[in-house]
């Protein structure tokens, strides 16, 4: 089990097969989408739904604080201790165990761990964005969990989200923080034209009014996905509306591809970790599919972009 800092650039870059733990990833997926449909039920509404995410810490993931009445609270994810940590403005604080559990085990300590500290909160407790949607309250299939990729997986996202906050620091124009959905599992950060966009399709296991508010302006967003259902871990990309042309554009890295079953450009993790600059590889991935997305659709960048 990790308990110090990682100093070397394999430590930085660990390899994630998803094959290793890919029920760890499945039952932290639950436990996140819990969390975050608690900040979901309390906190105010903003734009593209930027109030439901969660972010990445020197340790972890945050809520960061939500609003209860008039008092304030926070739940964080700690990757170094394992343990869950909900605390209040008031001073208090409590520890909830990250091990082996199943997901209605972690549901029901949780809710109960609120209570006791005067936090009354009802979700919906169907998981979204997933195929299997077994309430939290009933899932015992989902119980595994493993120290050692859970702090992997941790820190790819924090070093992805390094990344991305300097790739977001060249845009002026409107554009999301870099955030984590619990939903689909995933990192973000998203830039916008300042037009609005036509009405979004539906979306599986989603619903059509959440699309439509995330895809209510154009879009060119980028992120990473720890890979279930492709088979491996990737960075992606992608533009809403597509433009005409975008799939065929000439994107870096030579590793990356155009994805025709998701609509999107994908890197694999591992061409990132392997190379000699993996914060270079990653970086000309998101500022060529950006390119693509604001060539083609014409946004004015002169505008938009920190010269």
């Amino acid at each position: 089990m990790p308990n110090s800092l990682d100093t070397t650039a394999k430590d930085t870059w660990p390899q994630l097969p998803l094959s290793a733990w890919e029920q760890t990833y499945a039952t932290l997926h639950m436990w996140t989408q819990i969390i975050g449909k608690i900040r979901l039920g309390l906190a105010p509404m903003v734009n593209h739904w930027w109030q439901v995410p969660l972010y990445l810490t020197a340790r972890g993931l945050t809520t960061s604080p939500i609003p209860y009445q008039s008092s304030t609270f926070q739940v964080d994810f700690d990757f170094f201790t394992h343990e869950m940590l909900v605390l209040t403005d008031h001073g208090e604080k409590r520890s909830i165990a990250l091990r082996p559990r199943s997901v209605a085990d972690f549901f029901q300590e949780t809710m109960d761990t609120l209570r006791s500290l005067g936090i009354e909160i009802a979700i919906w407790t169907i998981p979204v964005e997933t195929e299997e949607r077994i309430p939290f309250e009933q899932d015992t299939k989902h119980a595994a969990y493993d120290p050692e990729y859970a702090h992997r997986c941790w820190k790819v996202l924090a070093n992805s989200a390094r990344v991305m906050h300097q790739f977001r620091s060249g845009f002026i124009g409107k554009v999301s923080p870099v955030h984590f959905f619990w939903g689909s599992f995933d990192l973000a950060v998203t830039r916008f034209s300042g037009r609005r966009a036509p009405m979004h399709s539906p979306s599986p296991n989603l619903a059509h009014f959440v699309v439509i508010e995330a895809y209510s302006h154009e879009v060119s967003s980028c992120g990473f996905w720890p890979g279930a259902g492709l088979g491996e871990p990737a960075y992606y990309a992608y533009a809403y509306p597509e433009p005409e042309g975008f799939k065929d554009y000439p994107v870096l890295p030579g590793e990356a591809y155009y994805s025709k079953d998701l609509g999107e450009f994908l890197l694999p993790y591992e061409a990132v970790r392997k190379a000699s600059s993996p914060d270079e590889k990653l970086l000309s991935f998101f500022q060529s599919t950006y390119e693509a997305a604001a060539n083609l659709g014409k946004w004015d960048r002169t505008a938009l972009e920190r010269t």
